[in-house]
């Protein structure tokens, strides 16, 4: 790795201080992204903020038909939350799939919600649900907070504090795991709650993207057989050695299907 300073803050406050003040400094949650950008010279940082040390940024807790989740909260607590299970079961069954044991102990759901990978599973559930990110200064719409590939509505130095996830009536997600990498090749959330009958999809393409045809669908008849026939236009999706877009366009109706049986 090239030299870099290391700060380990203990609260928000202080953390946004360092991070304003040295435009090259970078913030860390698990790690799993920019680590090893960092071991391939790919990342020159100045400073590294460790976010770990942050008691504030950790927890979950239910505020009417909402539930806050802290960004310094790791995927195997939201998995197992009691919370999560009993208003949003289909997020706690979500966080369960993620990568594997060591990344779900280690990998948090800020952290993948500030790097928005493409193939991440929390974007598709934010986007169906209509979650909303609570930052150090203000609050952001997830309709307005996924901007593309690896890009949020986040600034440089702006640090994400928590999420709010509204209570749906019901909600469910699939997705095909690419058998290497465990990244979804895609996968759909489909959700019927407070903000509407809403079908994100991850993984398929550069960024995650709502299914309208799918919600309309949906809105007329709630089952696996609604969706049967939406057709995904491959136009604009991934195309790599792991699947090609017309694939991947199949993929979506599919896991679209299962997403709704799963969400009963």
């Amino acid at each position: 790795m090239y030299d870099f300073t290391y700060h380990k803050p203990t609260s928000v406050a202080d953390a946004v201080k360092i991070l304003a003040a040295d435009p090259d400094a970078k913030p860390v949650s698990g790690g799993h992204t920019l680590l090893p950008a960092l071991k391939h010279r790919l990342n020159k940082p100045s400073a590294l903020v460790d976010l770990s040390g942050i008691a504030e940024l950790r927890g979950i807790k239910r505020e009417g038909d909402t539930i806050i989740i802290g960004a310094m909260t790791k995927h195997v607590e939201v998995a197992n939350s009691d919370i999560i299970k009993s208003g949003i079961p289909a997020l706690a069954r979500m966080a369960g799939t993620i990568g594997d044991n060591q990344v779900r102990n280690r990998g948090t759901m800020g952290g993948s919600l500030a790097n928005n990978d493409p193939a991440a599973d929390y974007p598709a559930a934010a986007l169906a649900l209509g979650a909303k990110f609570q930052t150090d200064r203000r609050v952001i719409a997830a309709d307005d907070y996924f901007q593309g590939m690896f890009a949020t509505a986040l600034e440089p130095d702006e640090l994400l504090i928590a999420v709010h996830w509204p209570v749906p009536k019901k909600a469910g997600y699939a997705k095909l795991k690419n058998p290497a990498s465990r990244y979804s090749m895609a996968g759909v959330f489909v959700a019927d709650g407070q903000a509407g009958i809403r079908v994100a999809v991850n993984g398929a393409g550069p960024g995650v993207f709502r299914q309208e045809a799918a919600e309309a669908a949906l809105k007329a008849n709630w089952s696996p057989a609604a969706v049967a026939n939406v057709k995904q236009d491959p136009d604009g999706l991934n195309s790599d050695i792991h699947g090609s877009a017309e694939y991947r366009a199949h993929l979506v109706t599919v896991m679209a299907k299962r997403a709704v049986a799963d969400a009963g």
